[in-house]
């Protein structure tokens, strides 16, 4: 069965974004093309042709995966959802929380829980929410 994986959606900054999660998570982008690398988008307006029609980050057994809306449509945001990424330990868990939480929102405070060493919801400066596992189980 194949892995389910994110795609996210921005609003012009999707490089800026996957290009932080890039450094922050240790991962190698795989693609990132914009709408003018594509064919047949010659008539396409300058401003839609800088943005991300689809890029791709694999880190550890994961990917994840994005684009920028197109000029014109309604931009509403990411919600309803949440990114989970669990990672081997606390300090490097720590890190990660803290980069995301350099100015973004942290909802949950990272620490100790019941069922792992640290835990901490954040939503990053791009507006993607993260729930951030790291250490070992303990349930």
């Amino acid at each position: 069965m194949s892995p389910i994986h994110a795609y996210l959606t921005f609003d012009g900054n999707a490089a800026e974004a996957m290009r932080f999660y890039e450094k922050t998570l240790g991962g190698t982008m795989q693609m990132m093309m914009t709408v003018g690398e594509a064919p047949g988008t010659e008539q396409m307006p300058a401003d839609a042709k800088k943005r991300i029609m689809h890029a791709s980050l694999a880190y550890g057994d994961g990917m994840l995966m994005a684009s920028d809306a197109m000029p014109g449509q309604a931009y509403e945001g990411m919600k309803g959802f949440g990114v989970a990424l669990t990672l081997e330990t606390v300090v490097e868990a720590r890190r990660v929380f803290d980069a995301f939480a350099e100015g973004g929102t942290v909802s949950m405070p990272f620490e100790k829980t019941f069922w792992v060493e640290g835990f901490g919801m954040v939503t990053d400066r791009f507006g993607t929410p993260w729930l951030i596992n790291g250490g070992k189980p303990l349930v």
